[in-house]
């Protein structure tokens, strides 16, 4: 098995796809809305994956957070609200925008798990900060380190109920960019006793499954490299002061925060000690690439890698979606009130 997640290029695996993925056996995939089309298409895509691997369990995640980041659209799926929706709730009743949190993951999970997906790349613990990137924006839980923890854990629960494991990102914290990393490299200058306040939601929730690092250069740890490819920031602050033992991946290599080429960046991610190197856009050169440059998983991570996918069990008493979305609903229309 590789360290390394791929993405695919179409609706169904190409002949050329099919025989490299059952070669080099990748720890899992990534899906975008070029690889989704209707229920029976998605379901069938995600048997097949299966059945080529043998794998039940096998790691097959997508970005579906709600608002504006969502692969599963309507009028197929539901649509889900951006987390901003619950941090505004969170102002008038805690409690409820808890419950509505975990309501909301659990419908996201329900519609997943259906489609055969077992990841989710949710929750952000991404502290949002004055004046930051609006990449981040209402896809996060606020700007209070205890608030973004409380609905953070909530999701990871409510996607756990419905047999989907979630990913924290974007360790150790994406909420002070002033760039967008999708389109160059954030700096962050704050000082150590400033990030204080981005790591403590992580170490609230060190104890999840499955991690994301942030492409971004923290000049208080490591002033040269971003997080996703620094020894320095994995070591002593994400495995070290954050206290994170679950599986731990880059986010995806193909943003224009790296520089380099796809297979080097990969290589860079995993030496760094990333478990595993997230490569999403499905380009047959660069999966080569990346396969040849990579070692085989270690045994450290390919246990990570079995234990993150084992925390999330369907809990065959789920309510019905309908119940569950009218949950939520009920509760998130408090803060409108």
């Amino acid at each position: 098995m590789k360290p390394v997640i791929f993405g695919l290029s179409g609706e169904t695996l190409t002949p050329d796809e099919r025989a490299f993925f059952a070669d080099v056996q990748p720890a899992g995939y990534i899906l975008f809305r070029r690889n989704i089309a209707d229920r029976q298409q998605l379901r069938a895509l995600t048997d097949d994956l299966r059945a080529l691997h043998g794998r039940d369990d096998l790691l097959i995640m997508i970005d579906q957070e709600g608002g504006r980041v969502a692969r599963m659209q309507a009028p197929v799926w539901p649509s889900f609200p951006p987390a901003g929706m619950f941090d505004r709730l969170y102002d008038v009743a805690p409690s409820s925008a808890i419950a509505a949190a975990r309501a909301n993951a659990h419908a996201i999970a329900v519609t997943l798990a259906e489609a055969g997906i077992t990841v989710d790349a949710l929750p952000l613990l991404d502290v949002r900060q004055e004046g930051a990137s609006d990449i981040m924006g209402d896809r996060t839980f606020g700007t209070e380190p205890m608030r973004v923890a409380a609905l953070g854990r909530a999701v990871i629960e409510g996607l756990a109920k419905g047999g989907v494991v979630g990913i924290v990102k974007h360790m150790p914290g994406h909420g002070r960019a002033l760039v967008d990393s999708h389109l160059g490299l954030p700096v962050v200058t704050a000082d150590e006793d400033a990030l204080l306040t981005d790591l403590a939601p992580f170490q609230t929730l060190k104890g999840a499954p499955i991690g994301m690092t942030a492409h971004v250069v923290y000049t208080a740890w490591d002033a040269d490299l971003p997080a996703s490819l620094s020894a320095t920031v994995i070591d002593t602050i994400i495995r070290g002061k954050i206290g994170f033992d679950g599986l731990l991946m880059s986010d995806d290599l193909d943003m224009k925060a790296l520089s380099g080429s796809i297979p080097e960046l990969a290589a860079a991610a995993v030496a760094a000690g990333c478990d595993l190197a997230l490569n999403c856009w499905g380009r047959m050169d660069d999966m080569v690439g990346i396969a040849r440059l990579l070692p085989d998983i270690g045994v450290k991570s390919k246990a990570r890698l079995d234990r993150a996918m084992a925390s999330a069990k369907l809990d065959r008493d789920n309510p019905p979606l309908e119940t569950l979305l009218a949950t939520r609903d009920h509760l998130l229309a408090m803060a409108a009130a």
